[in-house]
């Protein structure tokens, strides 16, 4: 909260800027860089997806969602750490494991952890990005999914519901949860048995959205999201008597609506949404494996004929985009050049630019 109040602010120094062309002067601000900054991680954002961007396969690739239930999310907030692992690896098992079933083949996807939805409740679910086929068991053939059609998602459901019940048991019979406010009860083991019964039979949501147009969606799509935490600037509408306005869509009718809040609650709502330190909600797995990636894609792109050439990025991308960032607001023309260092400071400061 602390990096949030003072990024770009004196608090944390700066840099007078003149612009090469214009002579426009203006004071910029250091960021404080922290990962759930709405303001922030727009270079990492960059750079993230010029290294995904070297990684697309010549594919169909599916959008796939993992959520759990309403009890398994007030779970959860108490225990995310625990809890969260716990979703990554009963999803990857759940992929791997059906995909491998059912079609021979492995898979190599990312997921990505979201906790909210578009009101800002506490909504934890992982989205992942799996292509339309796979390497076949002894590495010597691709293997493409039937187009248009991954894995049946009844079939990911009941798996990921088995996998996810069995690991919250586990984790619950080694002490690794903690219980609080309505959730006390269940530090008792009966309760916490009862607790979870009703859940192996309720029908658990795994979506599998249509295939994307191209891998080029694949990122256009995610990149929105990747580096952002609950809520971005553009969606924040007004602050006005202690009560914070921001919009959002209700996909329940597609409309775009707005919701006021008081200012506390704004907080609470954000706040819910950190991360645990040190936590990667950006995990990879199968032929993505940070372990052998770099290897096994050489080798899907060689049993897909497709030269590895093909499928870089634009060698400018990630330059371009800094080099944007360096440009003049006044002039568009000009590079905003270094003038003078501000030193942090606490309090606001007026400095001669002159």
């Amino acid at each position: 909260m602390q990096a949030i109040e003072t990024c770009r602010t004196p608090r944390l120094g700066g840099v007078v800027e003149m612009c090469d062309h214009c002579q426009f002067t203006h004071i910029r601000y250091r960021s404080c860089r922290n990962r759930h900054c709405p303001k922030c991680q727009g270079i990492a954002r960059e750079r993230w997806l010029a290294d995904r961007r070297t990684e697309l396969l010549p594919t169909e690739y599916f959008h796939v969602v993992f959520t759990v239930p309403e009890p398994i999310a007030s779970l959860a907030f108490y225990n995310k750490s625990v809890v969260y692992n716990i979703l990554f690896r009963a999803t990857a098992q759940t992929l791997l494991a059906i995909a491998e079933e059912r079609l021979g083949l492995e898979l190599g996807f990312f997921c990505v952890l979201h906790s909210w939805g578009q009101n800002l409740h506490f909504h934890p679910h992982l989205h992942c990005v799996v292509p339309g086929g796979g390497l076949s068991a002894d590495h010597e053939r691709w293997i493409a999914a039937k187009r248009g059609f991954l894995l049946p998602v009844t079939v990911l459901a009941r798996r990921f519901r088995r996998l996810m019940i069995e690991a919250l048991t586990k984790a619950y019979a080694d002490g690794e949860l903690q219980f609080f406010g309505d959730l006390a009860p269940l530090r008792d083991p009966i309760a916490f048995a009862r607790f979870l019964t009703p859940l192996k039979h309720k029908d658990w949501v795994v979506y599998a959205k249509p295939p994307f147009g191209g891998p080029a969606r694949v990122l256009e799509y995610l990149g929105r999201y990747t580096h952002r935490v609950a809520i971005s600037n553009q969606r924040l509408l007004a602050l006005q008597d202690g009560q914070v306005s921001f919009s959002w869509t209700d996909y329940r009718d597609s409309l775009r609506k707005v919701m006021t809040v008081s200012a506390e609650q704004f907080i609470r709502l954000f706040l819910q949404h950190a991360l645990p330190p040190g936590f990667q909600r950006i995990r990879y797995y199968g032929f993505l494996a940070n372990c052998h990636r770099a290897d096994k894609l050489v080798l899907c792109r060689s049993l897909l004929a497709t030269p590895c050439s093909d499928l870089l990025p634009t060698p400018t991308a990630y330059p371009n985009f800094c080099a944007q960032l360096r440009l003049c607001p006044q002039c568009g023309i000009g590079t905003m050049a270094p003038l003078q260092i501000l030193f942090p400071c606490p309090e606001p400061m007026l400095v001669n630019t002159s």
